[in-house]
């Protein structure tokens, strides 16, 4: 490693404007050190663990691709964020390839529904033209196959992936013909499975990975080839992502949909006799699935779900009639799954939705101590769809049965995964054990002399205080009015961020964007070339955000970012923390409101050039007493409550620049 990351090393004498870091070395080292004890992790069917946390500027991405390609192993690098893919992708493997390892094979493997069933669009086209696709479309996705190599989707601008249309057209595992497929030699996904099993690196999401997981513990098979050894980036994302996985859903949409495919091909590809019972029953199990969505309350949001079945006895009758029209339809399809066609994908199907419901609706909680409930059931009502969902209230155990005993190898990384100090809270929370190794590599920027952290003075109003709206407006405005604009102004609710967009749009003279106005990606675009610009974002806007020079050099944060009390799944662990003694506030909500709050306050110094100031309008920092294990988690920058410090900061920060 120190051939490569050293002062005279590849790095240095091929990547332009590379600094040797101790950092960066000693993570490459850790990396390559576990990887080459892989084989013996196998065969004791226990993983070697490493949790990294690597801040914003270390070059982390480097650091454990380059031990992965040249440890031999097959390894997947699993990431939550496209952009992060992209940059491995685009940047970093042809960087490698060019310098380090020539004839490394590395591929990105995507969920199936990223690519194009050839079958499908065959059968769209024929079938259901008019309805699906206009003449220019189908010219232009016509075109776009005689060039593509990949098939993704993606590649396609004017088609989304989560457009009914292409939902149409997509590789769907229920509809997949396998070896029968008349298009099977020209499969992208059979290409794309054939290149993932001899490539080394395999470059995946979150989601895919943990759909892989769940699929093998359900002994469904795999969507992954095998592999040795997972390098997750972005980890502070996994235990959301792993709750998701490792439950069941049920939703109106699910139904239809299978009413829908199934009433095309049985009318174009069975029997009358085969044909009439499977239409009758899918048509009214579509009717029934809309009676059981019609019952439960209209009000959007997500909501505990337990209650409802032991109490609701219409809730209960229309969820029967659902089952009895499944199970009806369930042996339809067992009775043709024999043929050739997707009758076997259908009756897969219609099973695992007859599971799924009886999972998600089952009351289990007479007879259990709450302390012993593994799973919340749980509702989510939107414009047009209802899903009922099981999620598990704790994931450690589902990662160390199916992640822990399958690799022989596992880095977790983030620039954000110690809370108050320590990786305690994320240890826990992801089934590993307390001797795992655990390091921490601080940003190589200087934050001493390049910002600024200002908090509320401590007679400031809190967040929930009548006079606090009024005073966030005032704060906000005189902070952009000495930034001049180049703000990120970050909020934990829509309704806070109309509250104060509206209220100072016409008191600002800087141009305000605002999430969901446009695309996030023209939003980012408008804000990096209006250098005055001011921007306002909830959610996905604190972290992904990469807005370098003077366009940002403000960031503005309304309130500590703590989850909502009411979500059902929150909820359930609250309890669950609380019925085994512990303290769910220090032990699970404020963890999780420091790991949030980092990844905001991460958005201002993007390179060792950037320079500018952090605002936390929230209070509570400065007179809570656990407002310390927030600030002492933050970037080492200089502390003020003194708006004129920030002002003098910006004065002094213009004059630099002349």
């Amino acid at each position: 490693m120190d051939k490569i990351f050293g002062p005279n090393g590849i790095l240095a004498n091929h990547l332009n404007g590379y600094e040797p870091r101790t950092g960066q070395l000693e993570m490459a080292q850790i990396i390559d050190s576990l990887l080459s004890v892989t084989d013996d992790n196998l065969l004791s069917g226990e993983a070697g663990c490493e949790v990294i946390e690597a801040e914003t500027g270390l070059g982390k991405t480097l650091a454990y691709l380059v031990p992965a390609v040249l440890s031999g192993r097959k390894v997947v690098i699993s990431t939550n964020t496209k952009n992060l893919q992209d940059q491995i992708l685009t940047k970093d493997i042809p960087f490698i390839r060019d310098n380090i390892a020539p004839k490394l094979k590395a591929v990105c493997v995507k969920g199936r529904e990223n690519y194009i069933c050839l079958h499908r669009y065959q059968q769209a086209k024929s079938g259901r033209k008019d309805e699906l696709f206009n003449n220019e479309q189908m010219d232009a996705i016509d075109d776009w196959l005689h060039h593509t190599i990949s098939g993704d989707g993606s590649e396609l601008g004017f088609l989304r992936n989560s457009s009914p249309m292409w939902r149409k057209i997509c590789c769907q595992s229920h509809s997949c013909l396998g070896q029968d497929c008349f298009h099977y030699s020209n499969c992208f996904l059979t290409k794309l499975r054939k290149e993932a099993a001899m490539s080394k690196l395999l470059i995946v999401n979150h989601h895919l990975l943990f759909s892989d997981l769940a699929v093998r513990k359900g002994g469904y098979g795999e969507v992954l080839p095998r592999y040795e050894a997972v390098i997750f980036d972005e980890a502070h994302h996994l235990e959301n992502v792993a709750t998701t996985f490792f439950g069941v859903s049920f939703s109106r949409y699910q139904v239809k949909d299978l009413a829908t495919d199934l009433e095309h091909d049985a009318i174009s590809m069975l029997t009358d006799k085969q044909r009439d019972p499977i239409l009758t029953t899918a048509r009214t199990l579509a009717n029934r699935v809309e009676e059981f969505a019609a019952v439960f309350p209209l009000e959007k949001g997500r909501f505990p779900l337990a209650d409802l079945f032991s109490t609701q006895h219409e809730l209960i009758r229309c969820k029967e009639n659902v089952t009895i029209e499944l199970r009806k339809l369930s042996r339809l399809l067992d009775d043709v799954s024999s043929q050739n066609g997707p009758w076997e994908g259908y009756f897969k199907r219609c099973d695992q939705l007859l599971h799924h419901l009886e999972t998600v609706s089952t009351v289990m909680y007479d007879d259990i101590a709450e302390d012993e409930i593994d799973y919340i059931r749980w509702f989510e009502r939107t414009e047009r769809n209802l899903t009922l969902s099981a999620s598990p209230i704790d994931i450690s155990p589902h990662i160390r049965e199916t992640l822990l005993t399958g690799v022989g190898g596992c880095v977790f990384t983030s620039a954000t995964l110690k809370t108050g100090g320590a990786f305690s809270y994320y240890l826990e929370s992801m089934g590993l054990s307390k001797e795992t190794g655990t390091h921490y590599f601080p940003s190589p920027f200087n934050y001493k002399d390049r910002t600024l952290l200002y908090l509320p003075t401590k007679d400031s109003p809190i967040p929930a205080t009548p006079g606090h709206p009024k005073w966030l407006q005032k704060t906000i405005s005189e902070l952009v009015t000495f930034s001049g604009g180049r703000a990120l102004v970050l909020f934990t609710s829509i309704q806070a961020m109309h509250t104060a967009f509206y209220g100072l749009r016409d008191r600002i003279k800087f141009p305000i964007y605002m999430q969901g106005t446009m695309s996030r990606r023209q939003l980012l675009e408008h804000f990096k070339q209006d250098t005055d610009s001011i921007l306002f974002g909830v959610a996905s806007f604190w972290e992904g955000v990469d807005v370098t020079g003077e366009s940002l050099s403000l960031v503005i944060i309304d309130k500590i970012p703590f989850e909502v009390p009411s979500d059902p799944v929150i909820i359930a662990k609250i309890n669950r923390i609380k019925n085994k003694g512990g303290n769910p506030f220090f032990d699970f909500q404020v963890p999780r409101a420091i790991l949030t709050l980092r990844q905001g306050v991460g958005r201002l110094m993007r390179t060792g050039g950037d320079r500018g100031v952090i605002a936390l309008l929230d209070g509570r920092l400065v007179t809570k007493g656990y407002g310390r294990h927030f600030i002492n988690s933050l970037p080492p920058s200089p502390k003020s409550s003194d708006l004129e410090e920030v002002r003098k900061f910006f004065l002094d920060q213009d004059d630099d620049s002349k």
